[in-house]
C-alpha cells in the first residue's frame, strides 16, 4: 500500500490505459454479439455452429493470440490494438453464448403475447425480449468485464501498458512491493467496475425490485395464516 500511495499518479495513468484496453473490446463485443446472438437464437443448427466456433476461439491462449495477431493483421508488436483485437475475440466469444441464453430466460407467454399483438420479429426483439433479458445479460457482461481486466495484464509480457506493467517491472527489479501493488490495483479495479455494472443493471431493470416487493407481503401473509388458525 505504501508503494501505491507514493506512486499514485503512475498508477492512475496505468489504470486509464488498463481500462481502455479492457472496455473497448467489451463494447465492440457487445455490438457484435447482441445482433448475432439474437439472429442465431431461432436457428438451432446455426446456434450450435456459432457456439462451437466461439468455444474454440476462447480456448486459444491469450499470450499466443497477442503474439500472433501482429503478423496476421500487419501491426507492430507493441501496438495496443493487438490487445484490443485479442480481447475483442474473447469478449465476443463469451457474449455470443450469453445473448441467446439471456433471450431464453424471457417467459414464453410474454413472447407469444407480443407476437399476437402483431409485433414483427425485429420489433419484438428490440422492445420486448432484449429489455426483459437484461438481468441475465448484465450478469454475463459483468463476468466478461472482469475477465478482460484480468487478461489485460498478460499484455505487459509483450510490452503493452496497463497495470500489468507493475508486474514486469517489479519482477525485473526484484521488487515484491511493486508486484503486490499491481495485484491490489487490478483486484480493486475489477471489483469497482463489477459494482458499477451491477448498479447500472439494477437501474435498468427496476421491475425486478418491484417483483420482489410484491412477493414479500404474500409470503408474510401465508406464514401468518397458520398462526391465526392456531390462535382460534
Amino acid at each position: 500500500m505504501r508503494w501505491l500511495i507514493d506512486n499514485f499518479s503512475v498508477v492512475v495513468d496505468l489504470t486509464k490505459t488498463h481500462l481502455y484496453l479492457a472496455l473497448v473490446p467489451l463494447l465492440i463485443g457487445l455490438l457484435i454479439a447482441v445482433p448475432v446472438g439474437t439472429a442465431i437464437r431461432g436457428a438451432s443448427w446455426l446456434r450450435k455452429i456459432t457456439l462451437i466456433v466461439a468455444g474454440i476461439a476462447f480456448t486459444i491462449p491469450s499470450l499466443a493470440l497477442f503474439v500472433t495477431i501482429p503478423s496476421v493483421v500487419g501491426l507492430q508488436i507493441l501496438d495496443p490494438l493487438n490487445v484490443v483485437i485479442a480481447l475483442t475475440i474473447y469478449s465476443t466469444a463469451l457474449l455470443i453464448r450469453a445473448v441467446p441464453e439471456a433471450l431464453d430466460s424471457v417467459p414464453a407467454d410474454v413472447v407469444d403475447s407480443a407476437t399476437a399483438m402483431g409485433f414483427t420479429r425485429l420489433r419484438r426483439a428490440l422492445t420486448v425480449e432484449l429489455p426483459l433479458a437484461l438481468p441475465v445479460l448484465v450478469a454475463n457482461v459483468r463476468v466478461v468485464a472482469v475477465t478482460n481486466i484480468s487478461l489485460v495484464s498478460v499484455g505487459s509480457l509483450i510490452g503493452i501498458g496497463g497495470l500489468g506493467t507493475l508486474f514486469t517491472q517489479g519482477y525485473q527489479r526484484d521488487y515484491p512491493d511493486q508486484i503486490l501493488a499491481g495485484i491490489i490495483a487490478i483486484v480493486v479495479l475489477a471489483l469497482a467496475f463489477d459494482l458499477l455494472l451491477f448498479l447500472v443493471g439494477r437501474a435498468l431493470t427496476p421491475w425486478t425490485r418491484q417483483q420482489r416487493v410484491r412477493r414479500t407481503p404474500l409470503v408474510a401473509g401465508q406464514s401468518a395464516a397458520p398462526a391465526a388458525g392456531e390462535a382460534s
